[in-house]
């Protein structure tokens, strides 16, 4: 071959777009089992309680009246009957909340979705409700208004277990549903006709027993909102509207607190208006242009296994392409000749880590998961190139350095937030080192070398 080099070079270069092929393939099996988790999640979801929403308690009356009117002169002269009817509903003017919130961990096959189960104690106060007892508009108008009742609204009314409504100290029946229209899922308790007339002050607690999974949210709906949250989860997800005041998190949960007046947010007004409940994206629902702000928290893994590996698949090529410049590197110090055969198997290995990290990942913890795949490679890999590179030394020396860029890139993965700047620092360190190794190389004396190794010796001819 004329230009061997050159030869060379395009193998290699097949041979890396045959492995980011391979790469893709895997990247593919890792999108897969996410999907796959995700279907666990909705699984767990459909038949336990989705996503909890905390809204309440809010006080609601329904009332009607009937007047007549004159209508017609003379002889067609007839009183019609008219009516109207009108719903109340009152904000508390503090709601306190002290909730406690601990992780249940349910299965679907191999895959893991956390569920909660939160015990909360809301202590509500109106300081005014003479609007709750109406007067006629009309003139001989007759006034008809039900019990007033107490509702708490809550996301996925299949998640509540114990509820229970005490006003005065008095227990309250606690009768599901909640007769509101635009938040029919939750409690409620038909007031006393005594609650209302305690001098226009009335004090509540609700106790709750509620589970879901996902995310788990509270709506400010008192002229002044406060809410403190205690988990074991240690890798809480605060979102919503409202970030906590305070929060403190450990490895053995997080404490978090709200305090909240209507003077910063509209969620009693929207609550007022009929609006529907915020998710903590804080989009509105379908058709609603407006909703009812939240805060609160999910309980979501920060990194799944299935993020870790993906992201670990995205720095594959770079992982594949500097140990080939590695072995590149060899075969110039060292005059050795490595066949592209030989560089599709090192890549092979390199890419199946890749598919063991994934498959490995469903069934033990990432980190461990991790070091078998890793170190089961780098072992493969150090026994193979003491071959290829001739010499046991070479090739620990090999495995070493395979060793370290499986260290580089578990930190990678580790340090999301670092993650760029500890990329660029990398790749300049082994172009500073190739640079350095090869700084006095002739390579016009070594490509000549190689074209006369590589071209079929002339015999001269006789004298």
């Amino acid at each position: 071959m004329k230009f061997p080099l050159l030869g060379k070079t395009l193998a290699v270069g097949g041979v890396l777009i045959a492995l980011t092929l391979a790469l893709q393939s895997v990247s593919g099996i890792v999108s897969e089992r996410e999907g796959r988790l995700h279907e666990a999640e909705r699984s767990v979801a459909d038949s336990l309680a989705s996503q909890q929403s905390l809204l309440g308690p809010v006080l609601l009356r329904r009332c009607d009246e009937t007047w007549s009117v004159e209508q017609g002169e003379g002889k067609d002269r007839k009183l019609v009957a008219e009516r109207r009817e009108f719903t109340l509903a009152a904000t508390p003017a503090t709601l306190n909340v002290a909730a406690r919130a601990a992780i249940e961990t349910r299965h679907r096959g191999i895959f893991k979705v956390n569920g909660y189960s939160m015990r909360a104690v809301m202590t509500a106060r109106w300081a005014e409700l003479a609007a709750f007892e109406p007067a006629a508009q009309h003139a001989g108008g007759k006034l008809l208004c039900e019990a007033p009742v107490m509702f708490v609204a809550v996301g996925d009314a299949r998640g509540i277990r114990v509820a229970t409504i005490s006003v005065g100290g008095a227990s309250l029946p606690v009768l599901p549903g909640t007769r509101h229209t635009s938040h029919p899922r939750g409690f409620h308790a038909v007031l006393p006709p005594a609650a209302l007339a305690a001098g226009g002050v009335l004090q509540a607690e609700v106790a709750l027993d509620l589970v879901g999974t996902g995310d788990l949210a509270f709506a400010p709906v008192a002229d002044t909102t406060a809410v403190v949250l205690d988990s074991d989860w240690p890798h809480p997800s605060f979102a919503g509207r409202f970030l906590p005041n305070e929060r403190t998190v450990s490895a053995q949960g997080f404490k978090a607190n709200w305090q909240l007046s209507s003077l910063a947010t509209s969620a009693p007004q929207e609550l007022l208006n009929g609006g529907a409940v915020c998710g903590l994206g804080g989009a509105a629902a379908e058709g609603k242009a407006r909703c009812i702000e939240t805060f609160g928290v999910a309980f979501m893994d920060p990194v799944s296994a299935y993020v870790l590996s993906d992201r670990a698949t995205k720095y594959g090529l770079l992982f594949i392409a500097l140990t080939f410049v590695g072995v590149g590197l060899v075969e110039v110090l060292r005059r050795l000749r490595v066949h592209p055969v030989q560089y599709l198997l090192v890549g092979s290995a390199l890419a199946v880590f890749f598919l063991l990290l994934v498959s490995l990942t469903e069934h033990i913890a990432f980190a461990w998961a991790y070091l078998a795949a890793s170190a089961a490679c780098t072992v493969l890999l150090a026994f193979y190139a003491s071959f290829v590179l001739r010499g046991a030394r070479a090739g620990a020396v090999f495995g070493a350095a395979i060793a370290a860029l499986y260290g580089a890139l578990y930190l990678l993965l580790q340090m999301e937030q670092s993650a760029l700047v500890l990329g660029s620092l990398l790749l300049f360190a082994v172009l500073g080192a190739v640079m350095v190794a090869t700084r006095r190389v002739d390579w016009y004396a070594l490509m000549d070398q190689l074209r006369r190794e590589a071209s079929p010796s002339v015999p001269k001819p006789a004298q």
